[in-house]
């Protein structure tokens, strides 16, 4: 083991440590972890057989990863997060095999966070410090609370081109880019008199495609996500026809949010981008155009895939 540095203090049985790696005071390594290169493991930690550690991760002091945890590339998992991998444990009894948890590359966890077994944490989310995770975490997600609750999305490095939303005419029609791939917000016409509000838009003239489908989305509890899918073929335009939700969307490589809060406003999604859609008003309506019929092969519901078939696009060489 070639560079690497391991304290006096430390009980490291395993030889599968990558050059680079760091592990401290006290912290014991059992014979069939396996861990990357340039790993900082902290004083006070615990590492079990089936734990899969990969490249750059940092953890923290007063962590124990037991068996059936695999951790990504760049994770930092702060002091003293407590990890689970049997939902219903007694003592002597063990299972055939403990759930898989995994935590996937560039995620951070916060300080004393739990994360119970069988999740994923998707890549880039962050875990907010104390949350308790219960559910799977979608990529790039800000999770807190307990149990823990999307509260936003980080932030892309992407600026996104055009005047903001807020700046376009108040009486449309007008169209901008966001900076991700194809996708673009309008402004409709807008209608107001004593007789009350009308706003309109054509197919296809305003519209980018003519729509075979509609769906609305309603009657969402706030603390819910709903999309978190990319489709083959199939566009989408949203419109919160009352209320309001936020609409992320993401090509792969850039991410932008989309605040959808007045009836003339709408967002299209083309074929292959993943859409998200949280924050939901409590009387929110959102009206869903689709160029398609529903084909429940054209959906991509993995990010992963989502990211393999986005990248395979000839326009991206």
């Amino acid at each position: 083991m070639n560079n690497v540095k391991i304290h006096e203090t430390a009980d490291v049985q395993s030889t599968q440590i990558g050059a680079g790696t760091t592990i401290w005071q006290s912290a014991v390594v059992l014979s069939g972890a396996r861990i990357g290169t340039d790993v900082n493991l902290c004083a006070h930690t615990f590492v079990e057989n089936d734990v899969v550690i990969g490249d750059r991760v940092t953890v923290k002091s007063g962590v124990y990863l037991w068996d059936g945890i695999h951790i990504d590339d760049d994770v930092f998992i702060g002091p003293n997060v407590t990890f689970t991998n049997d939902k219903f444990p007694r003592s002597k009894v063990y299972p055939d095999q403990f759930l898989k948890t995994r935590i996937e590359a560039g995620a951070s966890i916060g300080g004393g966070a739990v994360i119970l077994p069988g999740v994923v944490i998707g890549r880039y989310a962050m875990v907010g410090a104390g949350a308790v995770v219960t559910k799977s975490v979608p990529p790039y997600a800000i999770v807190y609370g307990s149990p823990a609750r999307i509260a936003g999305y980080v932030e892309n490095a992407a600026t996104p081109g055009g005047k903001p939303v807020e700046s376009l005419p108040d009486n449309g029609p007008a169209t901008h880019s966001v900076g991700v791939k194809g996708v673009t917000v309008h402004r409709f016409k807008s209608v107001q008199d004593m007789r009350g509000a009308l706003t309109v838009g054509e197919f296809p003239r305003d519209i980018p495609f003519e729509p075979k489908r509609y769906f609305l989305v309603f009657d969402v509890p706030s603390e819910k996500t709903r999309g978190e899918h990319a489709h083959h073929r199939c566009e989408q335009f949203l419109i919160c026809v009352k209320g309001s939700c936020a609409v992320v969307a993401d090509d792969g490589e850039s991410r932008c949010e989309v605040l959808l809060d007045s009836p003339d406003k709408g967002i299209y999604l083309p074929a292959m981008t993943w859409g998200i859609q949280y924050k939901y008003s409590s009387d929110a309506v959102l009206l869903v155009f689709a160029s398609h019929p529903y084909e429940a092969d054209d959906y991509i519901r993995n990010y992963s895939e989502f990211l393999e078939l986005a990248n395979a696009d000839p326009a991206r060489r």
